[in-house]
Order: structure tokens, then sequence, then C-alpha cells
């Protein structure tokens, strides 16, 4: 016997979409994924939350141009020193190279100038992770001594926003000596009597963590911020032990003492101005 098969005819009406054809396409530079609870984010609302995970509080990482804006009063930033930039002086293979590409953030891993901070005449220093990691090279510290210098002959505070991976590999012992260099900067305007607050963002380490970032009258620090002269899995090869889970975070480092207070980013500017005026420093007339 035969059977016949009764199909419905096929109605293109009727028919169920295709699934991948509902999917929105996304552009990937309108949204970012965060590393710590892997929620993705759009990036106009990461933009109105000051680079802050909007689930999780994970701090992410801001350019100099966005952290001038975060502590500046709007349109007083003036920048110093701006067409300093570093050279190959040791002729280092590849080095020429690397600084080329580190350009496209900036000059060097360092802005500085003088601004407002909640009315207070201030010097604003702001290192770059985008130009090598924010290593510090000559003309780095150059730029940071003499942010200090000018400080301390207008008699003003200074506030250094630090993030680095510490003395720049390619400018040898010349890089090392910006760590006395800066330090002797920072010696003298204390002696003057003036204020210096430091901000340490994620990482600060090396070279810049054993001079001028730890050398602040008060130092603040994001939160989770990694804060280390030597990296942990240096530190346990070296010792053979494993270290806390959350060791050379900024809130350990507080818990030791080397920290006085571990602040949100939506805090930091009140934060550092109520700091500066507590220390009788005035509005400066507009």
């Amino acid at each position: 016997m035969d059977f016949f098969a009764f199909v419905k005819p096929k109605n293109e009406l009727e028919s169920a979409p295709d699934a991948k054809q509902n999917v929105p396409f996304i552009p990937e530079e309108m949204w970012v994924k965060c590393p710590k609870c892997n929620t993705l984010l759009l990036t106009t609302d990461m933009e109105e939350n000051l680079n802050v995970c909007t689930h999780c509080g994970h701090h992410f990482r801001m350019n100099t141009k966005q952290r001038i804006a975060l502590f500046a009063d709007a349109d007083t930033f003036v920048e110093r020193d701006g067409g300093m930039t570093s050279t190959n002086i040791l002729d280092f293979p590849g080095y020429d190279q690397k600084l080329e590409k580190a350009r496209q953030s900036g000059n060097e891993s360092v802005i500085c100038g003088v601004c407002r901070i909640g009315g207070v005449r201030t010097v604003l220093c702001v290192m770059d992770a985008g130009f090598m990691m924010g290593s510090m090279g000559t003309v780095t510290g150059e730029k940071i001594t003499r942010a200090f210098e000018f400080a301390t002959e207008e008699r003003l505070p200074v506030v250094v926003c630090s993030v680095s991976g510490g003395a720049r590999m390619q400018e040898g012992i010349l890089s090392l000596m910006q760590m006395a260099k800066t330090s002797g900067a920072v010696k003298r305007h204390s002696d003057a009597g003036l204020l210096y607050i430091t901000v340490l963002t994620d990482p600060t380490t090396g070279g810049v963590t054993a001079s001028f970032a730890m050398e602040g009258d008060i130092i603040l620090a994001e939160p989770n911020t990694l804060v280390a002269f030597a990296g942990p899995r240096v530190i346990e090869q070296t010792m053979r032990q494993k270290l806390p889970r959350d060791f050379q975070t900024s809130e350990f480092v507080m818990q030791k003492g080397f920290i006085d207070a571990v602040v949100s980013r939506d805090k930091l500017k009140e934060t550092v101005a109520r700091l500066l005026k507590m220390h009788g420093y005035k509005e400066a007339a507009q």
C-alpha cells in the first residue's frame, strides 16, 4: 500500500523569523566587558559613571584627559613643560620604535600643570598608563621635579596621580637617578611647609612607588589598586611562599599603615578639595 504524506504548503508570512536575524548588532566600541564581574557595560554608561563598573564597582583605568577632568575645575588646567619628550639617549635597541608608538597616547608618561581644585590653585601631575605603562624616564623625572620646584616658588600644594610600571629600563641608571631627583624636589617642597597629596591608581609599582608616589603628606588610593615595588610573582619566587590573596592591594597596604585612605573615584575630587582647605589653602580669586 502506498502512503502519501500530506505537507502543509509553506506560508512565508507565517514562518518564524531566523533567531540570528533578531539579535541586534552592537559595535565593539559601544560596550566593554568588566574583568571582575564579566558584565557587559555600555561605554556611555561607563563614561557617565567615571569609568567605574555599575555592577561591581571595579575601577577601570582612566587616560590623562579623563583624570585631569576628574580633578581640575572646568577650563582651569594649564599644562607646563608640555613640549618635553624622551629620546633614545643610550641608543637602546628598539627604543625609538617604542617611543613612536607610545606618543600616540601623548608626549610623555606624565602631564604636569596648574589648575584649580575646588577653587584652590594647585599643581597637578597626572601619569599616563598609555605611554609605556607610565614608566619613569629622565623626562618624566624632570617634569615632576620642575612641577615641585614651581609649586615651591609659588607656594602651592601639589597633587600627583600615579600609575606606573616603574623605572624605564631603556634608560638604565639615568632612569633610576630620577628617584633621587624627584625625592629631593619633594623634600624642598615639604621643608617650605607646603602640602603634597598623592593619589595612587592601578598599578603603582617599582621606582615610582619607591620615590615620590609614597612620599606624600597624605596618601590616597583608589579601590583595589595594585601598590607594590616588586610584583607578587617575583616575591613568591624569591621567598618560596604563597602570598595572601589580597596582597599588595590598596586595601591591604592601608591596613599596614602605608596608605591613609582608600577613596572611590566619585569622592576623590571632593576629598582632595576638602583636604586642601583643611590645610589652610584658600580659593583663588577669579
